[in-house]
């Protein structure tokens, strides 16, 4: 296929405070109606109160978090015939990184806090220390893919 018929690829600059880019793609997730500077508003705030509770660097928990959520494996549905398989198939770098940061979003908004910032700041302290519900969903994308691994040989 050649390079024209594609789409052309996305460039990510970093965020202006920390110059992280993940941030700034997480930016992009939770913004809402291209509200980005409310999306940042929330971000920094919830940066600000991890910095207050925990004196650490809030890029460091924001990172380690991320890495903590990431998944490794994942299943794909493969149709063989009449049936339908669930393959454990490895995630890719850049996929897994999305899917934590989609992960980590959708936690975070099923929290019962007051303000999206106090939500997101308790699930990102939550998920550096290998708690909470985005740290569950990838254990179970794990369990998913370990209890399928005898349909791991109809990989494409």
């Amino acid at each position: 296929m050649s390079r024209k018929n594609r789409a052309p690829k996305r460039i990510f600059y970093p965020e202006a405070k920390y110059q992280s880019l993940i941030l700034a793609k997480f930016i992009n997730f939770v913004m809402y109606d291209g509200k980005k500077t409310t999306a940042e508003k929330i971000i920094y705030g919830a940066l600000d109160q991890i910095k207050n509770k925990t004196k650490e660097d809030p890029i460091k928990v924001f990172d380690e978090a991320i890495n903590n959520i990431r998944p490794n494996l994942e299943v794909r549905s493969r149709r063989v015939g009449g049936a339908t398989y669930q393959v454990p198939v490895e995630v890719k770098i850049k996929r897994s990184q999305t899917l934590a940061l989609r992960w980590l979003l959708e936690a975070t908004r099923k929290r019962k806090n007051k303000t999206m910032s106090e939500k997101l700041s308790s699930e990102l302290m939550d998920a550096s220390q290998k708690k909470g519900s985005a740290i569950k969903k990838r254990e179970d994308t794990h369990k998913m893919a370990e209890s399928n691994k005898a349909f791991a040989h109809y990989r494409w």
